[in-house]
């Protein structure tokens, strides 16, 4: 499958090179192409381009920037190289604020999730939220004691979320498909809780399991 990667950080290269390693064709899109040099080396057969070159490359497209840069770089993408597309969304709407006690501030609330606001701004695009309840070292086949983790996700398209379905299969995870995209409004803030023993104990070796 051709991967393209809306971003440059942490996340983007993960999953960048977690993709590359199943054997997908990848390129990141980004607004500075010298932040990628090192990874670019590393990862051989990866492509490095613009956002809009990124997004029409892509079969599938993951979004993988900061919540408050979200709807500015999906405009950079085009919204007709996202039409049709599935759109992984990693994003969360972490506040520029500090956190207190532990715990995040977001920009959004409890009615409104970013992952909805996304999907009103680009209506031909089909969203699925995963990735955003983990740190980038653990998304691709995480190594945990207690087994395989959980991925949350959710979606208003059922072709896209079963195509996401298969990509965290392959890397590692078992599937929690939570409804449409309201789900996101639960799903969001599973960052907060997943942050809370890294930002006050620096433990950032955890995952969710959902137990039947």
């Amino acid at each position: 499958m051709k991967v393209g990667i809306i971003g440059s950080g942490v996340v983007a290269k993960a999953l960048g090179s977690g993709f590359l390693k199943h054997g997908h064709q990848v390129m990141l899109g980004t607004r500075d192409p010298g932040k990628l040099a090192d990874w670019a080396a590393q990862n051989p057969g990866s492509r490095i381009g613009s956002f809009a070159e990124a997004a029409q490359f892509g079969e599938l497209v993951v979004l993988a920037v900061k919540g408050t840069a979200a709807a500015e770089a999906l405009r950079g993408a085009g919204e007709a190289n996202l039409a049709a597309k599935t759109v992984i969304d990693t994003t969360n709407p972490i506040a520029d604020a500090p956190p207190t006690n532990g715990v995040l501030k977001f920009f959004t609330n409890l009615d409104d999730s970013l992952m909805e606001r996304l999907q009103r701004q680009f209506p031909r695009a089909h969203f699925v939220k995963a990735f955003n309840s983990v740190g980038n070292a653990l998304m691709v086949n995480p190594q945990l004691n207690d087994g395989v983790p959980t991925m949350f996700i959710c979606g208003n398209d059922e072709a896209a979320k079963k195509s996401v379905t298969g990509i965290l299969d392959q890397l590692g995870w078992e599937t929690a498909d939570m409804g449409r995209a309201e789900a996101a409004r639960a799903i969001e803030p599973l960052c907060m809780l997943w942050c809370i023993p890294g930002l006050l104990h620096n433990q950032w070796r955890h995952a969710f399991k959902l137990l039947t």
